[in-house]
């Protein structure tokens, strides 16, 4: 099963830039549509992604048994593989058991790299932190790991936590710092990217790209991969201004995003498939796993509506 021999070794001066985050794509009948879903990730990887993601929550991880887990990474890590890109499987689960199974799997399967939240029923105590990513890491065979801080998980980490589980773990090489966690803001930052690298939304990289963050798991790469594509590479340049003029537009799309679908109670995978969809890249379904809400072929003809009036530039893929 595995693909040991295409594995792309992940350092911190290689993990970085906009990874796409891929949603599952469901079928009619609720089971994955493992040829629409191939065809996504193949589109990702032609289209220059530094590299693809998904068991995060678009790719609601919190929604799949174990089998479908594995069929989603399995088939994940063989096409980024066979485009020469790496894979990062998200392993997350409500205890340490259900986290090793995933990231062992992952790890038998060739992944280049796990990502994973703290448990997320039970708030865990400062104590339980290390040994828990010391728990997973070596289910993991010490593979690249990056931490998804995020408020659902109940209880973001301090800097001094963070820096507890790498120096515990010199394999914990990036964050994806969630909205009012420590990395999203300039002082945690630069306090983080002293010692992993941090990744944070496309909107946020020109505030906070000059205090360290390198990089995103992203869904803007897969609404519009050419302007994405192009403020990573003004990030890389450390072109503030240009990068600044890059993200407007992005901005623009987040606010509209918020005042028109935020209300109907959106998730992150309802957003990024209405995106996807909307911008022409994906061809994913727009279903989502119940009871969550999926967005409707209404909702993406009203967003590609607003493209034309206020953002034309993202639907020119």
């Amino acid at each position: 099963m595995s693909s040991e021999p295409n594995r792309i070794k992940l350092t911190r001066e290689t993990w970085k830039g906009p990874w796409a985050g891929l949603p599952v794509a469901w079928t009619n009948d609720d089971t994955i549509d493992e040829k629409l879903y191939r065809q996504d990730v193949a589109s990702c990887c032609t289209a220059g992604v530094p590299g693809v993601y998904t068991g995060g929550t678009t790719g609601e991880f919190y929604a799949m048994d174990f089998s479908e887990f594995c069929q989603v990474a399995r088939v994940t890590i063989e096409i980024c593989h066979s485009h020469g890109k790496p894979a990062m499987i998200g392993c997350t689960s409500t205890y340490t058991r259900g986290v090793q199974k995933r990231a062992a799997f992952a790890a038998e399967c060739g992944a280049n790299a796990i990502q994973v939240s703290l448990p997320y029923w039970l708030e865990m105590s400062s104590e339980q932190i290390v040994p828990f990513f010391q728990d997973v890491s070596a289910a993991a065979g010490g593979l690249p790991l990056s931490i998804y801080d995020i408020t659902r998980s109940k209880r973001p980490l301090s800097v001094d936590e963070h820096r507890a589980v790498h120096e515990a773990l010199p394999n914990y090489l990036m964050v994806k710092s969630g909205a009012k966690t420590t990395g999203s803001t300039i002082e945690g930052c630069a306090a983080l990217s002293k010692f992993v690298n941090v990744f944070v939304g496309e909107s946020l990289w020109s505030e906070l790209g000059p205090h360290g963050a390198i990089g995103c798991c992203s869904a803007m790469v897969y609404w519009n991969p050419r302007i994405v594509l192009a403020c990573w590479n003004f990030l890389e340049k450390n072109d503030w201004r240009n990068l600044k003029e890059c993200t407007q537009p992005l901005e623009k799309l987040h606010a509209f995003l918020l005042k028109h679908f935020g209300a109907k109670g959106f998730s992150d995978t309802s957003y990024d498939r209405l995106g996807g969809r909307a911008g022409g890249f994906l061809k994913t379904s727009l279903r989502c796993r119940a009871p969550y809400l999926a967005p409707t072929e209404q909702d993406v003809a009203e967003l590609q509506r607003w493209y034309r009036e206020h953002c034309p530039e993202m639907l020119e893929i």
